[in-house]
Protein backbone atom coordinates (compact mmCIF):
# COMPACT_ATOMS: atom_id res chain seq x y z
CA UNK A 1 0.00 0.00 0.00
CA UNK A 2 1.53 3.51 -0.93
CA UNK A 3 1.05 6.77 0.49
CA UNK A 4 -1.42 8.56 -1.05
CA UNK A 5 0.39 11.79 -3.01
CA UNK A 6 -0.29 14.93 -0.81
CA UNK A 7 1.29 16.98 -3.89
CA UNK A 8 -1.42 19.36 -5.52
CA UNK A 9 -0.69 21.91 -8.26
CA UNK A 10 -3.14 24.49 -5.55
CA UNK A 11 -1.24 23.81 -2.39
CA UNK A 12 0.54 26.46 -1.32
CA UNK A 13 4.55 26.49 -1.17
CA UNK A 14 6.38 25.56 2.02
CA UNK A 15 7.72 28.42 4.19
CA UNK A 16 10.54 30.47 3.78
CA UNK A 17 12.85 29.75 5.97
CA UNK A 18 12.80 31.72 9.70
CA UNK A 19 15.28 34.65 9.82
CA UNK A 20 18.35 33.62 10.56
CA UNK A 21 18.11 30.10 10.15
CA UNK A 22 21.36 28.14 9.95
CA UNK A 23 19.93 24.66 9.53
CA UNK A 24 17.96 23.00 6.87
CA UNK A 25 14.45 21.75 7.33
CA UNK A 26 13.91 17.52 7.97
CA UNK A 27 12.26 18.28 4.62
CA UNK A 28 15.17 19.27 3.19
CA UNK A 29 17.22 16.75 4.56
CA UNK A 30 15.27 14.23 3.27
CA UNK A 31 15.51 15.20 -0.44
CA UNK A 32 19.62 15.25 -0.24
CA UNK A 33 19.35 11.64 1.34
CA UNK A 34 16.85 10.34 -1.35
CA UNK A 35 19.37 11.79 -3.93
CA UNK A 36 22.40 10.57 -2.37
CA UNK A 37 21.17 6.91 -2.50
CA UNK A 38 21.52 4.47 -5.95
CA UNK A 39 18.71 3.48 -7.23
CA UNK A 40 18.44 0.24 -9.22
CA UNK A 41 16.22 0.85 -12.08
CA UNK A 42 13.77 2.44 -13.75
CA UNK A 43 10.69 3.96 -11.50
CA UNK A 44 12.71 3.25 -8.34
CA UNK A 45 13.47 6.39 -7.36
CA UNK A 46 10.01 7.74 -8.68
CA UNK A 47 8.29 5.19 -6.15
CA UNK A 48 10.68 6.01 -3.19
CA UNK A 49 9.86 9.62 -3.60
CA UNK A 50 6.11 9.26 -3.61
CA UNK A 51 6.18 6.57 -0.54
CA UNK A 52 8.77 8.00 1.41
CA UNK A 53 8.25 11.78 1.48
CA UNK A 54 4.13 11.69 0.22
CA UNK A 55 4.61 14.22 -2.92
CA UNK A 56 5.28 13.67 -6.48
CA UNK A 57 8.16 13.25 -8.26
CA UNK A 58 7.61 16.60 -10.54
CA UNK A 59 6.97 18.29 -6.85
CA UNK A 60 10.27 16.57 -5.55
CA UNK A 61 12.46 18.17 -8.57
CA UNK A 62 11.18 21.61 -7.74
CA UNK A 63 11.83 21.69 -4.33
CA UNK A 64 15.32 19.84 -5.03
CA UNK A 65 16.03 22.97 -7.74
CA UNK A 66 15.17 25.13 -5.05
CA UNK A 67 17.31 23.51 -2.71
CA UNK A 68 20.37 23.00 -4.71
CA UNK A 69 20.59 26.95 -4.58
CA UNK A 70 20.55 27.22 -0.82
CA UNK A 71 23.84 27.78 0.58
CA UNK A 72 22.26 25.72 3.73
CA UNK A 73 22.20 23.02 1.24
CA UNK A 74 25.82 23.36 0.61
CA UNK A 75 27.38 23.58 4.39
CA UNK A 76 24.76 20.19 5.08
CA UNK A 77 26.10 17.77 1.49
CA UNK A 78 28.36 19.92 -0.32
CA UNK A 79 29.71 16.71 -2.58
CA UNK A 80 25.76 16.11 -3.66
CA UNK A 81 25.33 19.57 -4.57
CA UNK A 82 28.04 20.02 -6.18
CA UNK A 83 27.07 17.27 -8.09
CA UNK A 84 23.32 18.27 -8.78
CA UNK A 85 24.41 21.65 -9.61
CA UNK A 86 26.81 20.63 -12.47
CA UNK A 87 24.22 17.48 -13.98
CA UNK A 88 21.76 21.14 -13.87
CA UNK A 89 24.63 23.48 -15.29
CA UNK A 90 25.93 20.63 -17.93
CA UNK A 91 21.83 20.42 -19.20
CA UNK A 92 21.59 23.75 -19.57
CA UNK A 93 24.57 23.77 -21.66
CA UNK A 94 23.07 21.49 -24.03
CA UNK A 95 20.32 23.39 -24.49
Amino acid sequence: MTAPDRDHDDAPPAPPPAPGADELSVRDRALLALERRPWPGPGAKERAIREELGISPVRYYQLLNALIEDERALREDAVTVNRLRRVRDARRGRR
